[in-house]
């Protein structure tokens, strides 16, 4: 059995978009017609530009080989141009194509992917989703209203969720870590006491800010929201710097959260070895692949820290994700787009069981999915912006600042 095709889909993401404006899927075949899925997340250049990279790294470093080779070929496309560090574009070239060798694995040996990274810990994982907007309420207000973050919580936990995530200090801004704005403080203090009383104890409270903040910010920030008892303050500061991870952690009490901007090993022992983290959240479609991300999650289990799949990406990479979570003793939970996504959803078939806040672990073949090739081809992607961008100007310290969700606008 060799690795003999490829075809990659980049698929548009229709309104509202949570999931980022669109999706990069790969399609592996072996030269005996078995076909494997995968989900690229890394996006840090256009869709045009990307898929280049896959094809690259395909045709160079895996194409002819056997697709239970992955760990030779995550060593040639990691040492590739004499480099041998991570590199967020190839390695999410390949973490994608490794996702479709896994699947065409299990589709070949009539097993599910966790079967072969250690078999079944967790029959059931417990799930958890970003507060988005219900029916009803208004796509530009929501993600600056404490009241409709409190009502879209108290609907979450009453479809089963038992933790739930949002985001409202301010803009993501490429221009570093900036001080948070006295409003973003208070306007986060705010979303923290009307989500908290609409859900009590019944569900943790996750709190993202995307690496916005200096140290000293997100340490003002972070003791400003103790006394409501988050599970996280996830990725506090900028990913490129672990040392400052580790300050942040020691001078608050609550959990640091980090992992989606980093990728392989090297990335997440070294924030783990400062102690600058306790949870970590790989992007499997990033990270370097299953097997990779099997590796730091043993890294993790050293340092006695839990790991919480990051999603933010569409369902192949959730499907990965579950795999994963599956086999890892120090699971925490695992990030879901609401209870799975309609659109999301129909693409995989609506393989994937959501049920009362927790995932059945599949035990379909490969990644357990049935991937619906008509339906991402009827939505191709023709723009030419990123899966997601940061904005130039700097946070606003006289007027109001708001990120969006990471939604899409409805036009490129």
């Amino acid at each position: 059995m060799k690795l003999a095709d490829l075809e990659v889909l980049v698929v548009g993401n229709p309104p509202p978009g949570w999931g980022g404006r669109y999706f990069f899927f790969v399609k592996v075949s072996t030269a005996c017609g078995v076909v494997g899925y995968g989900e690229v997340y890394a996006a840090a250049v256009g869709p045009a530009a990307m898929e280049t990279v896959v094809r690259d790294v395909f045709e160079r470093h895996m194409a002819g080989e056997s697709p239970e080779n992955t760990e030779l070929m995550f060593r040639r496309a990691y040492s590739s141009g004499f480099t041998q560090r991570p590199d967020p574009t190839v390695m999410g070239a390949f973490s994608g194509l490794e996702m479709a060798c896994w699947d065409i694995l299990g589709k070949a040996h009539g097993r599910p992917v966790h079967a072969f990274l250690g078999g079944l810990m967790n029959e059931r994982l417990r799930s958890y989703t970003y507060l988005y907007p219900l029916p009803g309420h208004d796509l530009t207000a929501f993600w600056t209203s404490p009241e409709m973050a409190a009502e879209c919580a108290a609907e979450m936990v009453r479809l089963g969720f038992t933790a739930v995530k949002f985001d409202p200090a301010g803009p993501y801004t490429l221009r570093g870590g900036h001080q948070p704005a006295m409003g973003d403080i208070e306007l986060s203090v705010e979303f923290f006491r009307a989500v908290r009383g609409a859900v009590g104890r019944r569900a943790d409270i996750l709190f993202g800010t995307h690496g916005q903040f200096t140290t000293s910010g997100a340490i003002r920030l972070g003791r400003r929201i103790e006394e409501f008892d988050p599970l996280w303050f996830e990725e506090p500061v900028p990913p490129d710097n672990p040392d400052e991870f580790a300050k942040v952690a020691a001078g608050l009490r609550i959990p640091i959260a980090t992992g989606e901007r980093l990728s392989t090993k090297a990335e997440f022992a070294a924030v783990l070895k400062t102690g600058g983290a306790s949870i970590v959240q790989p992007a499997l479609g990033r990270s370097g692949g299953l097997l990779e991300t099997k590796k730091i999650a043993a890294i993790a289990e050293v340092f006695n820290a839990q790991v919480a799949p990051h999603l933010y990406a569409g369902p192949v990479e959730w499907a990965a994700n579950i795999q994963l979570a599956a086999c890892i003793p120090n699971l925490l939970m695992v990030e879901t787009i609401q209870t799975g996504g309609d659109f999301h959803r129909r693409l995989i078939g609506g393989t994937i069981v959501w049920e009362d806040g927790y995932i059945r672990t599949p035990t379909a073949p490969g990644l357990g999915i049935e991937f619906d090739e008509d339906l991402a081809r009827a939505h191709p992607w023709e723009g030419t912006r990123l899966h997601l961008e940061m904005q130039e100007a700097p946070c606003d310290y006289s007027g109001a600042n708001a990120f969006a969700g990471g939604a899409p606008p409805m036009k490129d």
